[in-house]
């Protein structure tokens, strides 16, 4: 992984904000040349530090109405159940995002369904119909009292 400097990190913090300013907004902001600041991108893009340029849609705009957090213990631990259950959740279109994490839990899940019909039927295919499932605990959240895309530089 290439070391940032602090032109690298002042264009990553803008581009975390807003990544849709332009190569002369940027450059009068970081005080670098355009074109300094088009091979900076260029290279943060193809080393992989930028992973992706994306928008952020509102899930209300979206028809989602529920989130829940969902910790789940799997009955066996072997890599070729893990690698299962990864391999399931990537393919779930619910799942926004899955951690397979250490501690008393196997995964924790991020869910966004339309309502709670919609999580009970998700939770059916998914979790309860799953075999080697053994238990699973839903937060339905209540308020996203904080949620940000972007990394501290």
């Amino acid at each position: 992984m290439q070391e940032l400097d602090d032109y690298d990190k002042m264009l990553l913090r803008l581009l975390q904000q807003n990544n849709r300013l332009t190569f002369e907004e940027l450059s009068a902001q970081v005080n670098l040349s355009v074109s300094a600041i088009q091979r900076r991108i260029t290279k943060l893009r193809s080393t992989d530090i930028i992973e992706a340029d994306v928008s952020i849609i509102s899930p209300k705009a979206a028809g989602i109405g529920t989130a829940c957090v969902v910790d789940v213990v799997l009955h066996e631990g072997s890599s070729k159940a893990i690698d299962k259950f990864k391999a399931a959740m990537q393919q779930c279109t619910e799942v926004a995002q899955c951690y397979y994490v250490t501690g008393t839990y196997d995964f924790v899940l991020i869910v966004n369904t339309r309502d709670m019909a919609h999580f009970e039927a998700f939770s059916k295919k998914y979790l309860m119909d799953n075999p080697n499932l053994k238990h699973f605990y839903t937060h339905v959240v209540m308020d996203k009292v904080k949620v940000t895309y972007g990394v501290a530089l």
